[in-house]
């Protein structure tokens, strides 16, 4: 379970670039739940996970994963229980060493890792059984250097590797904004795949209105670092691409309206 109470952050603050990202969010995700997080530029959507993944250190609040306080950690030290997939398909990987080299650093993660790179035979087997599973041709080529296959493959494996030791919470962000068409389709079937298959806790960050209406048990719409809606039950599930585009232009609509207001205060005191 993840809970988030009353988290807060500024950037710059006292200075002309102050931006008030993040503003008292309250959000509790139960464990197995699979969150989709959407929003405009500037809502605050990833400066929630990097808030949860510990990118930064939030000014006030709490976050807590599975019963534990993670508020004030360190990234690394939260990455023991958080797997995550960038939205660049190579953040996340070492491209100069072999999918078999990345993918036995992820089944080592948070333990020792020694001196030696020889992988046992029997768990090179093991690795090429996963990899199989991605049904990318990419089984018989483990001794590939990661970097010189194509962005949707590459995206498959980080996947894979966030996803190796059945990590506390998974966070997707954006993770097929780059990628092709054909690829991202993919990446999104593999993700749903694992994600249900390990019934992994998830929260995902999309600009994908047909991503953030068919995935997922429950969604969040983020606008000025608060959660304006969150849909999730029925609601959720009757949620269709023309209502999220709808809420948006409520939105838009309410900027303008605030907009006009302040030039109409302007124009009294001038």
């Amino acid at each position: 379970m993840l809970e988030i109470r009353g988290i807060a952050k500024t950037f710059n603050p006292g200075t002309l670039n102050e931006v008030r990202a993040l503003q008292g969010v309250d959000l509790t995700i139960q464990e197995g739940s699979f969150v989709v997080v959407i929003g405009t530029n500037g809502s605050g959507k990833s400066t929630l996970l990097n808030a949860v993944a510990g990118t930064f250190l939030v000014d006030t609040g709490a976050i807590r994963l599975a019963g534990t306080d993670v508020t004030r950690w360190p990234e690394h030290r939260r990455a023991t229980l958080i797997g995550r997939v960038f939205q660049n398909p190579f953040s996340g990987t070492a491209p100069h060493m072999s999918i078999a080299e990345n993918l036995s650093l992820a089944a080592r993660r948070g333990r020792r890792r020694g001196l030696g790179w020889s992988l046992p035979r029997i768990f090179t087997d093991q690795l090429g059984e996963h990899v199989r599973r991605l049904s990318m041709g990419l089984e018989g080529r483990l001794d590939n250097a990661i970097g010189s296959l194509s962005g949707g493959q590459r995206q498959a494996l980080t996947l894979l590797m966030a996803t190796w030791l059945k990590p506390q919470l998974l966070l997707l962000d954006e993770h097929t904004a780059a990628l092709d068409p054909k690829s991202a389709d993919q990446v999104i079937r593999l993700s749903e795949e694992i994600v249900s298959r390990d019934r992994l806790t998830t929260l995902m960050v999309t600009h994908s209105m047909q991503q953030a209406t068919s995935l997922g048990d429950r969604l969040i719409m983020m606008h000025r670092g608060r959660v304006l809606h969150d849909l999730q039950g029925s609601e959720k599930r009757r949620l269709r691409v023309d209502d999220l585009l709808a809420r948006f232009e409520e939105v838009r609509r309410g900027e303008l309206l605030d907009e006009t207001a302040a030039d109409m205060l302007k124009q009294t005191y001038v």
